[in-house]
């Protein structure tokens, strides 16, 4: 006589249908927050609804999309057990890639998969992006939650999102607008943002042995609490620039570094010419290049160094820019200029201090 095998269920497989329920609940009075007067319906559903009637003003609406993650700065978000700000950083590098050709971000969608679903860390996760979407002015209309037992470890997770934004075509901001003479304004960081994590941790982690709570006289707090700082985000800073002075380009500072990212955003007949000088990268960037032994141009093209955006504007317009980004408290500078040349962005001189 043989044994007659238990009958298989989804949970058995590992995946819990009612811990994915208990999250969708435990994160609806964050995503409430994140709306804006288009949206449609709530979550629950299979889509996201947004009125499209309101394009109706504009002459020749564009839409623009992005879609990002935050790398392996999930990883320090997991050790130290704290999930509520990694969403600021999904929302950042998102919207802030859509308003560099002077798109307003409209509505967000999130993905996040992990090993095992935890209500109250999946609502923490969800959290975070809800209030960077209210900090970016955009809504949050949807996602999804996806439990991969067997791919992923039951504290694992890793995050994603998309977004969309609308821009009038005859307000396009790019390549095509920067003239010789424009001035390069940049804009400070909040820190690392959410580049370079892999190298960041090998150097403090793996090098340097660190413990995530280790205090760091340069930081004024741990390394875990340094490392986890939130992105920044500009969308609605620089929305507010374009609309009030004469910006030609903006450059969204992210992985590659400052140098090639503005690059992006110049025609093939100009450069740009940055001085060093005009700022002091701060601790953190100083740290992982004397930590880990890392070389000056390899710690350029792969961290921001303090600078998380970059406006061109009319030479004309500089001074009020500056005004502009001081009234809404966003740190700015004069960090270079726009000259003839071949389409490249050049650091020159030595950091200040």
């Amino acid at each position: 006589m043989t044994d007659t095998p238990s009958s298989s269920t989804y949970a058995a497989a590992g995946v819990d249908i009612e811990a994915g329920d208990r999250a969708v609940e435990l994160m609806k009075s964050w995503v409430g927050k994140a709306s804006r007067p288009e949206v449609l319906g709530g979550i629950g559903g299979f889509a996201g609804l947004f009125d499209a009637s309101a394009f109706k003003r504009y002459e020749r609406p564009l839409l623009a999309t992005s879609t990002d993650g935050v790398g392996t700065k999930v990883a320090i978000a997991q050790r130290m057990d704290k999930h509520d700000t990694i969403g600021h950083d999904l929302v950042g590098m998102v919207v802030d890639d859509l308003v560099v050709c002077g798109a307003e971000p409209l509505f967000m969608t999130d993905y996040i998969a992990t090993g095992k679903v935890v209500p109250e860390r999946i609502a923490a996760i969800v959290k975070g992006i809800a209030e960077g979407c209210v900090l970016a002015g955009c809504a949050l209309v949807g996602g999804e939650t996806a439990e991969h037992p067997g791919l992923l470890d039951p504290d694992e997770y890793d995050v994603a999102g998309a977004g969309t934004g609308v821009v009038e075509a005859d307000k396009l901001l790019g390549a095509e607008r920067v003239r010789e003479g424009d001035v390069v304004i940049a804009m400070a960081s909040s820190g690392l943002h959410s580049n370079g994590y892999s190298l960041v941790r090998h150097v403090f982690l793996t090098q340097a042995g660190w413990a995530l709570d280790r205090e760091v006289p340069e930081f004024g707090r741990t390394l875990g609490e340094e490392l986890l700082e939130p992105t920044r985000i500009y969308s609605l800073d620089c929305l507010d620039l374009a609309r009030r002075t004469e910006v030609h380009a903006f450059s969204h500072v992210t992985g590659g570094g400052l140098a090639a990212n503005l690059a992006r955003v110049l025609p093939a007949h100009l450069d740009a010419r940055l001085d060093r000088s005009t700022w002091t990268p701060g601790a953190v960037f100083s740290l992982v290049e004397g930590v880990g032994n890392v070389a000056q141009p390899e710690l350029e093209k792969t961290l921001n160094m303090g600078v998380g955006m970059v406006a061109v504007v009319a030479p004309e317009a500089a001074d009020a820019a500056l005004a502009v980004l001081a009234e809404r408290g966003v740190p700015a500078w004069t960090l270079g200029t726009v000259v003839a040349g071949t389409g490249q962005a050049v650091l020159e001189g030595s950091y200040a201090g």
